[in-house]
């Protein structure tokens, strides 16, 4: 297979100076058989001038290529570029007709079949530079075009596409011709959906998912599209530009590599979102998110499109902190902000301070390739809080004002950093171009540090900031209450800015027993509590009244053990004492998850997992206890979950399987059987034979990556060689079941067993990456990783590998912030 060629940002501005592209006539044909499907696409561009360039395609044969009516040789096909040689300026036409080939891992058009009833399914995922595995095209987000599709699908099948879809009769579907968009946001999606339709504000929407599905998204249907009429009437509220496309369909699609991909009218979902199993208010509260999340993309994003990948953060920063907000003002979920505090700024501030590092706006990223890498907790996460902390620093009128400014300048245009900077700029006094270089043009996390310094009659705090942004933080303070000595009353917050100009004033009143800087979560910074603060909380972190206050505190907690300055059991102990009075479930989750996660299976030495495992028990075994009158099933349901994942014995979660419940609810549902059979089979107490009776009951998709998990689990050499053999041995698995045997690969309690694949890792997932491209190098390097092996001789292997063996650069990555994660938890092992 010749070497695909990815595209410098050099080239793009050339093209992108060369060419205008007008319009694409795409015909896809899905009925020619499993493995393929056929391709043929008129482009109607001009040139400027006369210019050699090039389109791209990754056809599986590329059978005939015209040029203004005249044929070119298809065996110039250099491995995904095609030359157009000696282009005269003015206008032209292309033709290419081509078969492609149907993708197993979620990139270009991915194919499916249902194990449940046979039906199959498929969906296009053309981010960055995908669009070339389903049509040829001039592959970059400022080349926008108007696109007609025109596709050929199976009797019985619906297709969805950007616009709204027309059947005209033998199995042929017609899509209307989009606005000017960009190549890696066109959309198809066919197969015999069950879809839920309805109309809103004139417009038809629809909710889609495969037929197996049906009786789930039915439950959910009023709860999405209340979601889905909610944000869009609210974003009409703050956009002055209205909704910019025909439609809004929003399709729930099986093994999908992201959370969801804001396609113009034809938003794309994992389908993991429409719940076969309990799931927690928390989940369903993310759910909603990224709808809102999506719907934001379809002006910032779609509407409004970067012009280079450096700006992606534009699109995932704004989207993030939209869907957050936009769901906090519209909708019944008016917390969210708590929720991002623990789990996606973790995701950050993580992200942050490894050698990985990038500002939220790279200025260099030189090809595709590179920006793939840019998809991360800093993009994402620090870029919502960097916007967050903006409109603290500019109010949100301005922050509107300005943002309206963008849409009305660069609609279904292409735009920069410095264009977005500009308008906000035209609305504020502000130096909005100096706060853009100090936050979004450099790299690190800053760590604020209170010290509180008390006199008879008034006290005076201080931030110290090591680090080199500006910050506006809201400051709480706090005194216990004397009558039960638990609950921590609000005395005031108060708003600051670090650093002050002036020193700090002194406050009436005798000391508080908190101070907690950064108290709103308004700021992206580390902090550290005063002495004082430190040893209230550390007593007391639970009678702190107001949930995101306590997620802020935890975030502190966090930080100091991954930095070494809190020990791992002294967490854990804090959380054994406050979580049982904890009432927000994000905060539940969070907490224990990092528990169970980080400190029990990395962070503490081997010999002290076991005790860490207890703690972790104990503690649910309390949650489930305190929720028995059924007063609040998503604690419950947390709690049975962590308790099944730690669980030391069989003993109980085996009584649980054979009698279908936890005692006092709840029922274990499909995905409650599979993880308490995903323990059992890493305790050694579930046999295959049990595996395969629970996929005889579950013959569903999940319930397949069940059965993987569970086999990889087992702890036996011919149940770990299998498992290996089928995640490296052969490319039959799809992106699913290569994630779901690597989860149930590696684990903490087999050790020993699986010692020798260690050093094997680094071989076979380096030539792995390079067979089958970046969505499976992101798999193994996430999943097939051995995180639990936490020692030297492991970090030299990685080390080794970094150096000698040239993984991918979707590989490296990965293996680059793994092995810091390594380094850490020595450093916090050894400390």
């Amino acid at each position: 297979m010749a070497c695909m060629s990815v595209l410098t940002r050099d080239e793009a501005q050339n093209r992108a100076q060369l060419l205008d592209v007008h319009r694409y006539t795409v015909e896809l044909d899905l009925t020619t058989g499993d493995e393929t499907f056929d391709s043929r696409t008129l482009i109607r561009f001009s040139a400027r001038t006369d210019v050699d360039t090039f389109v791209e395609i990754r056809p599986a044969e590329l059978r005939s290529v015209t040029l203004d009516g005249q044929p070119l040789d298809p065996g110039t096909l250099d491995g995904n570029r095609l030359t157009l040689k000696d282009l005269a300026a003015g206008e032209h036409e292309l033709r290419v007709e081509a078969a492609m080939r149907y993708s197993r891992t979620g990139e270009g058009m991915h194919r499916f079949t249902d194990p449940t009833d046979g039906e199959t399914y498929v969906y296009t995922q053309l981010f960055m530079e995908d669009v070339q595995r389903v049509f040829a095209a001039f592959d970059q987000p400022d080349l926008k075009a108007v696109f007609e599709l025109t596709v050929t699908a199976p009797e019985g099948w619906t297709v969805l596409a950007n616009g709204i879809t027309e059947h005209t009769g033998d199995g042929v579907w017609r899509a209307a011709p989009t606005p000017l968009i960009s190549t890696y946001l066109v959309a198809v999606a066919a197969g015999p959906w069950h879809s839920v339709r309805t109309e809103h504000r004139g417009l038809p929407f629809g909710i889609h998912c495969r037929r197996s599905l049906a009786p789930y998204l039915d439950t959910d249907a009023e709860e999405l599209l209340d979601i889905t009429r909610a944000c869009f009437d609210r974003y009409h509220e703050k956009f002055e530009e209205p909704y910019p496309f025909d439609s809004y369909d929003q399709a729930f699609v099986p093994e999908f590599n992201a959370g969801a991909m804001e396609n113009p009218g034809l938003v794309t979902f994992r389908d993991e979102f429409v719940y076969r199993s309990a799931v927690t208010d928390t989940e369903r509260q993310t759910r909603a998110m990224v709808v809102a999340h999506e719907m934001a993309h379809m002006w910032f994003g779609d509407l409004v499109t970067l012009k280079w990948w450096d700006d992606i953060w534009l699109n995932e920063s704004f989207a993030e902190y939209m869907g957050y907000q936009t769901l906090t003002e519209a909708t019944r979920f008016t917390d969210t902000w708590t929720d991002f505090g623990v789990v996606r700024k973790a995701w950050g501030y993580d992200a942050d301070q490894r050698p990985s590092t990038h500002p939220v706006a790279p200025e260099h990223v030189p090809d595709t390739a590179s920006a793939l890498l840019n998809f991360d907790g800093i993009s994402y996460a620090k870029g919502a809080s960097a916007l967050r902390q903006l409109v603290t620093w500019l109010g949100e009128k301005d922050f509107l004002a300005g943002i309206n400014t963008h849409f009305a300048r660069h609609r279904f245009a292409n735009a920069t950093l410095a264009d977005f900077i500009d308008s906000l700029a035209a609305a504020t006094e502000r130096d909005v171009h100096a706060w853009a270089d100090a936050w979004l043009r450099t790299t690190g996390v800053d760590t604020l540090t209170a010290s509180v310094d008390s006199r008879p009659g008034q006290w005076t705090l201080a931030l110290d900031r090591d680090g080199g942004r500006p910050h506006r933080v809201t400051v709480g303070v706090y005194d216990r209450d004397l009558s039960d000595g638990r609950t921590l009353l609000l005395r005031e917050r108060y708003e600051t800015d670090v650093p002050r100009d002036i020193a700090p004033e002194p406050r009436p009143g005798t000391r508080p027993a908190l101070v907690v800087p950064n108290d709103l979560d308004l700021t992206y910074a580390k902090i550290r509590l005063d002495d004082t603060s430190l040893e209230t909380v550390l007593r007391g972190l639970s009678g702190i009244p107001d949930a995101l206050t306590r997620a802020v505190v935890w975030n502190a907690l966090r930080d100091m053990v991954r930095d070494g300055e809190l020990g791992p059991e002294d967490y854990l102990a804090t959380a054994a004492a406050h979580l049982p009075e904890e009432t927000d479930l994000a905060l539940v989750q969070g907490v224990l998850a990092f528990a169970s996660v980080h400190l029990a299976d990395r962070y503490l030495a081997p010999g002290r997992r076991p005790a860490a495992l207890a703690t972790l028990t104990t503690l649910c075994r309390g949650i489930v206890r305190r929720t028995e009158d059924g007063d609040n099933p998503g604690l419950r349901l947390i709690a049975v979950r962590q308790f099944i994942d730690a669980a030391a014995h069989p003993d109980t979660i085996a009584a649980w399987l054979a009698d279908g419940t936890v005692p006092g609810g709840p029922e274990l549902d499909p995905e409650l059987r599979w993880r308490v059979l995903a323990r059992l089979a890493v305790l050694g107490a579930v046999d295959e034979g049990a595996i395969a009776e629970e996929l005889r009951r579950d013959p569903s998709a999940t319930g397949r990556e069940g059965a993987a998990r569970c086999r990889a689990a087992l702890p036996g050499e011919e149940a770990k060689a299998r498992a290996w053999d089928a995640m490296f041995g052969s490319d039959d698995l799809s992106n699913y079941l290569f994630t779901a045997t690597a989860q149930g690969f590696w684990q903490p309690e087999q050790a020993d067993l699986v010692r020798p694949y260690v050093a094997r890792y680094y071989k076979d997932a380096v030539a792995l990456a390079a067979r089958r491209g970046p969505a499976i190098a992101e798999a193994v390097g996430r999943w097939a990783f051995p995180a639990h092996a936490v020692d030297a001789e492991h970090l030299k292997l990685g080390e080794r590998c970094l150096r000698k063996a040239d993984p991918t650069p979707a590989l490296r990555r990965r293996l680059v912030d793994q092995l810091d994660d390594l380094a850490r938890a020595l450093r916090v092992q050894q400390a």
